[in-house]
């Protein structure tokens, strides 16, 4: 396990780095640069501002600079916030969207395994097809869709929801309504045909033929051995959501890490996006370890190499 591990952090270094230094040259590539949109800003301003962010310096020598700062956690100044550094804005962000994303992953789990397994055990049958139907649906259309829906109906129709910020519980409602329709749908999918491929097999079949009850062999027998793909599902999922929705997050307008994002690539906030970057690229990166690792304790079969 020591061994496995060591080798995991070893190849998720190297991947961050990698993610790190394609965004970098990327989004140097790209026409502009992040003071173009001031206002009244004279060329000797803007010449002023990139020696100070170091901008005017040849960009291998920038790239060096940065991941040698990086390396110590620092990813410099915000070039459009003046004043905050790029940790002290993922600090004050990452958090908000973090509870919303964790709420999102809590109502995935809770109603995409039982109907995923429901659908399986209803094979053929009338819930079962209302279930497909309903996971096609969720991972056919859109979120924007989704959060257009929501919105419509929820807050301005009826206006029983509140539709912009978290200042209450019921703020969160939408949000996670809009975040936990894709990965519920995608979730009840991969349940359902993992269950479905795991109630086929002869140990199944041999509980069965001795009298063991549904309900007993499905959370006993079949569960354990179904989850498996959703184990693998959840960790990027986990990643994805806690560091916030782009569009969720515009929409709802939370104050979130995944909106400050967007801010960031249309302000052409350099140091931002590429600590953003490297915060959900660190995570995805986890993410993958741990479910690895958990792998291994849900089914001691599977050997770590």
């Amino acid at each position: 396990m020591a061994k496995y591990i060591a080798k995991r952090v070893g190849l998720a270094i190297v991947t961050i780095w990698a993610v790190a230094t394609i965004t970098f040259f990327l989004m140097n590539m790209v026409p502009g640069g992040p003071f173009l949109s001031e206002k009244a800003i004279s060329p000797q301003a803007t010449a002023a501002l990139e020696a100070k962010y170091g901008l005017d310096k040849p960009l291998f020598q920038r790239y060096l600079t940065y991941i040698g700062d990086a390396l110590h956690g620092d990813f410099g100044d915000s070039l459009k916030q003046r004043g905050r550094t790029v940790m002290d804005i993922i600090k004050m962000k990452f958090p908000v969207s973090a509870r919303v994303g964790g709420l999102t992953v809590c109502v995935a789990l809770l109603l995409g395994i039982p109907l995923g397994c429901i659908a399986a055990l209803k094979r053929g049958k009338f819930l079962d097809s209302l279930i497909s139907v309903v996971a096609t649906c969720g991972i056919a259309v859109p979120s924007f869709v989704i959060c257009t829906l929501l919105l419509y109906f929820f807050g301005v129709k009826l206006m029983l929801l509140p539709t912009v910020g978290l200042s209450s519980w019921k703020h969160f409602v939408m949000p996670v309504m809009a975040l936990s329709f894709y990965p519920t749908a995608y979730i009840m999918r991969l349940m359902r045909s993992s269950m479905l491929d795991v109630l086929g097999q002869d140990y199944m079949r041999t509980a069965k033929a001795k009298g063991v009850a549904g309900f007993f062999i499905l959370f006993k027998h079949a569960l354990r051995n179904a989850i498996l793909p959703v184990i693998t599902y959840v960790g990027p999922m986990l990643a994805y959501t806690v560091t916030g929705s782009f569009v969720v997050e515009k929409i709802f307008t939370i104050p979130g890490l995944g909106g400050e994002f967007i801010t960031a690539i249309n302000g052409r906030d350099y140091t931002l996006i590429m600590g953003t970057t490297i915060f959900l690229a660190t995570l995805i990166v986890i993410m993958n370890v741990v479910v690895d690792i958990v792998y291994k304790f849900v089914d001691p079969r599977i050997k770590l190499k």
